[in-house]
């Protein structure tokens, strides 16, 4: 007689045996904990903090020191990197494996702002930013225009696209890669400066004071209103060699000359492609780490 004969010969044994282990099964599935891929949270913290026309050596003893200082002792803090560059200031923080982001952002934050009234007044302020899970995007869509240039196709993206992207379910980030902005470039001649008794620092001044974007407000009437645009920015070539540098008396100095003064593209990533005949921008699509 076989051990399998008795369930043969009794099926509601049988039965009750095999429904036994399913019970078994199912009760183990919920419970019992998985250890070949346990889920896992990494958590990286930026702070970038832009400051225009100074050196390396300039953000990494005025903003860098002071930044990392600052944040060493946050919460959750694995590791510290920091990199200064021309113009910017870039501190990275990677917390500890599965440490309470939330928290570490909050502190990582008024720890940046007490240090923010040291930093330099020209400095931009700090901006925090946190990245969970892999930094790698999960694809990429390239937009290519033989119409419109780079800037154009730049703008239509940032304004139209970027936003419907990152309102999909699941996605976490949507980072425009090839984008280019417009900006004027000023070339100074300084044999006809120091001639003028100009610095540059007095063309950055007249820059930044006649070069702003100015709320006007609104007129109201009895029975209109009437809103205000006050055109303060200049757009063209023409209207930045119009600019005055200086006024000393009844001398006036424009310094600025349609030949050292051009439309410049900068430049916010290298080409994705170098085709001189199609323009081509791309956007990196991240997903968030708990879709």
């Amino acid at each position: 007689m076989r051990f399998t004969d008795i369930f043969v010969k009794r099926p509601v044994l049988s039965t009750v045996v095999s429904l036994l282990i399913l019970l078994v099964g199912l009760q183990a599935l919920q419970k019992l904990q998985i250890r070949q891929y346990p889920e896992l949270s990494n958590t990286t913290i930026s702070v970038t903090t832009a400051y225009p026309g100074a050196n390396a050596d300039v953000i990494k003893g005025f903003i860098t020191t002071q930044i990392e200082q600052a944040v060493a002792s946050a919460e959750g803090i694995d590791t510290l990197e920091s990199s200064s560059r021309q113009d910017v200031s870039t501190v990275t923080l990677n917390l500890n494996l599965n440490a309470n982001a939330d928290r570490a952002v909050s502190d990582v934050l008024s720890k940046v702002n007490q240090v923010q009234g040291v930093l330099p007044t020209e400095a931009s302020d700090p901006v925090v930013v946190k990245q969970s899970g892999d930094s790698t995007a999960l694809f990429y869509l390239a937009f290519e225009s033989r119409v419109m240039s780079s800037p154009q196709i730049t703008d239509y993206l940032t304004r139209v696209i970027q936003p419907k992207i990152q309102t999909i379910d699941g996605v976490a980030n949507a980072q425009i890669l090839g984008g280019q902005k417009f900006s004027m470039r000023v070339w100074l001649d300084p044999v006809r400066m120091a001639a003028l008794g100009i610095t540059p620092i007095d063309v950055a001044s007249a820059l930044q004071s006649n070069n702003f974007t100015s709320a006007a407000g609104e007129v109201k009437g009895d029975f209109v209103q009437i809103s205000v645009n006050a055109e303060t920015s200049l757009d063209s070539p023409e209207e930045f060699q119009r600019l005055v540098i200086a006024a000393r008396g009844e001398t006036v100095r424009r310094h600025i000359n349609w030949n050292n003064l051009r439309p410049d593209l900068k430049e916010d990533l290298a080409h994705l492609v170098q085709d001189i005949r199609r323009r081509v921008c791309g956007i990196a699509i991240a997903v968030s780490p708990s879709f």
